[in-house]
C-alpha cells in the first residue's frame, strides 16, 4: 500500500514535469518560481530529465515492495528507497526556503509526505512493504 501511494505521488510529479516540458504556463510553480508562464528552453529540458528521474523513483519504490516486474536488482529497491527518503527530505527543506508560494505551500508538503512514505517503506520488511 505504501509503495503504491508513493509511486502514485511520484507519477503526479512526473506528469507535472511533462506538462512543464510541453510548455504549460506553470513556471511560477517550479524551478524556484522565477518564471511566469512558460519555462525557458533550458528548464523545459531539465523538466524532461526530471520526468525520467521521478518515473525511476516510482519504479524503485515499487521494486522495494516487490510490486514491479523490473530488471532492477533488489538492492536498488532497498538502498534506492533510503536515498529517496533523504533526497526528498532535503527537497522539502529547499522548497520551504523558496520564494515561490507554490513551492512552499504545495511542493514542500508533497516532498515531505513522499519522504515519510519512503522512510516507512525503507524500514519495513520487504515482504510487508
Amino acid at each position: 500500500m505504501i509503495a503504491r501511494v508513493a509511486a502514485a505521488g511520484f507519477g503526479i510529479i512526473a506528469l507535472f514535469q511533462l506538462a512543464l516540458a510541453a510548455g504549460a504556463p506553470l513556471g511560477r510553480a517550479a524551478w524556484g518560481g522565477g518564471h511566469a508562464g512558460q519555462l525557458p528552453a533550458n528548464l523545459r529540458v531539465a523538466s524532461l530529465v526530471a520526468l525520467l528521474i521521478w518515473a525511476a523513483a516510482a519504479l524503485v519504490v515499487l521494486r522495494r515492495a516487490g510490486l514491479a516486474a523490473t530488471a532492477l536488482p533488489a538492492g536498488v529497491g532497498t538502498w534506492g528507497t533510503w536515498v529517496l527518503a533523504g533526497l526528498l527530505t532535503l527537497g522539502a527543506l529547499m522548497n520551504l526556503a523558496s520564494s515561490s508560494p507554490w513551492e512552499r505551500f504545495v511542493w514542500a508538503p508533497w516532498a515531505a509526505t513522499l519522504a515519510a512514505l519512503c522512510f516507512l517503506l525503507a524500514r519495513s520488511p520487504a515482504a510487508a512493504a
